[in-house]
């Protein structure tokens, strides 16, 4: 693709990494044909190449984002299937959030939007207020048909009939491993997870201690960044990121880390972003890319510690593949091979490369979009017949599992199972 950015624009760091990026796309369309939003609504700009052409323009011109683009940007679910389809390597992952964060420094939403954003930034990546959050839409839930704004009926809609008590594994400390010590490893315990789900990081510390990791909660980690990162909020996703990188690394330097386990692939993909959101930040660049290096999917981390193999155990698990993990990561078979070598009969949904709707807040904002989609999903999964759904993603679990009476765990909850933790919570009277 040509562009015509000025020398001025392209001293910018931001416009140049746009620049490369857009000139790398030679129009194919391949893109089209794998996007979740373009295969529902049909539209031209609502697919990858013709969001590629609206940032071309917005960015180019140097002008305010206009409502048409926020529109079909916002619509977008950053789910990444465009960069698997793509021959020529855009990287539409980086062009999408610089246009998202240049949306958020000069267009004004309207006050609604504006309103739902911020209570979403300010309360999600908080474990205690997203808590507090859930709570009172399990109270409201109830009179959800009054609210006028499906978003709000949503947000209701989203509280789980049960909220867990607080895990104190989620506590800074460190947890020996079993045995002969083989690894040191971070856990990033996460944010929303920590309120919506407390047995998945519970079953990743004692998967790992089995295995012979000695497992670190380390003081002053919290929210990946990743929620803000994609709203365009780029100031308070990136102070959540250096929050990280400082724990973390404080970490390495006092008795070192071989890698940092993350349970939650949405948080993974942006985590092994961090080389790239502090590239030219000369503070922190290059411990930011030192963390980058060393985050790992929980399966990444499985696969090179050898699970051990299992006895059959005669249940059918459906798995899906959350965009994050094999659009975002690239990670796409560890998961499935770890679940059969621990005894798991594994099918695979029709269209697995496609998104459930979840994607961070997209549920939230786009709850009509999102709605179908989970439909979709929850269409190809239950055709498979499965007894139990895994995921390796929260969100795709809450948004699945709304939709489904079939129980949806996490992949590391049957792995731990398999190798002699507590059946999963969501399987228990079901036999």
């Amino acid at each position: 693709m040509q562009t015509n950015f000025s020398p001025e624009q392209l001293a910018d760091p931001g416009i140049a990494r746009a620049n490369q990026i857009l000139r790398s796309c030679v129009h194919c369309g391949f893109c089209t044909a794998t996007c979740p939003t373009y295969q529902v609504l049909g539209d031209e700009l609502d697919s990858p190449r013709g969001r590629i052409y609206l940032i071309k323009d917005m960015l180019e011109a140097g002008r305010p984002a206009d409502e048409k683009t926020v529109k079909h940007l916002d619509r977008c679910l950053s789910c990444l299937a465009c960069m698997t389809t793509c021959p020529s390597g855009v990287h539409y992952m980086h062009l999408v959030d610089h246009a998202r964060a240049h949306v958020e420094k000069t267009y004004r939403r309207p006050f609604m939007d504006r309103v739902l954003r911020a209570v979403l930034a300010r309360v999600i990546p908080y474990p205690r207020r997203f808590r507090l959050a859930l709570l009172a839409a399990k109270i409201g839930r109830p009179f959800a048909g009054m609210v006028p704004d499906a978003r709000l009926r949503s947000m209701l809609a989203m509280a789980p009939k049960t909220i867990p008590p607080v895990s104190r594994n989620d506590d800074p400390q460190v947890f020996p491993a079993q045995g002969e010590r083989r690894m040191r490893v971070a856990l990033l315990t996460g944010c929303a997870q920590k309120a919506l789900n407390t047995d998945i990081n519970d079953a990743t510390i004692r998967l790992l201690r089995r295995l012979g990791c000695e497992v670190v909660v380390a003081r002053g980690a919290g929210c990946c960044g990743a929620l803000t990162h994609h709203m365009g909020k780029a100031d308070l996703a990136h102070a959540s990121a250096a929050a990280n990188i400082r724990a973390w690394m404080a970490e390495k330097r006092e008795a070192g880390l071989d890698a940092i386990v993350i349970n939650t692939s949405g948080c993974g993909t942006t985590v092994k972003d961090y080389g790239h959101m502090f590239r030219t930040d000369p503070a922190l660049a290059e411990d930011a890319a030192t963390v980058a290096g060393l985050a790992k999917d929980i399966s990444e981390v499985l696969t090179g510690l050898g699970l051990p193999e299992g006895a059959p155990r005669g249940l059918r698990v459906a798995y899906h593949a959350a965009c994050s993990l094999q659009h975002g990561q690239q990670i796409k078979t560890a998961p499935k091979d770890l679940l059969k070598r621990a005894g798991f009969e594994v099918v695979e949904p029709a269209d697995s490369h496609l998104c459930c709707g979840s994607a961070g807040t997209y549920n939230l904002l786009q709850p009509e979009i999102s709605a179908e989609l989970k439909r979709r999903k929850v269409a190809t999964l239950e055709a498979k017949a499965p007894q139990v759904i895994a995921a390796g993603n929260i969100g795709c679990m809450m948004q699945i599992g709304s939709g489904t009476a079939i129980p949806v765990v996490h992949t590391v909850e049957l792995l731990d199972w398999a190798t002699g933790g507590p059946q999963p919570r969501a399987l228990r009277g079901r036999d």
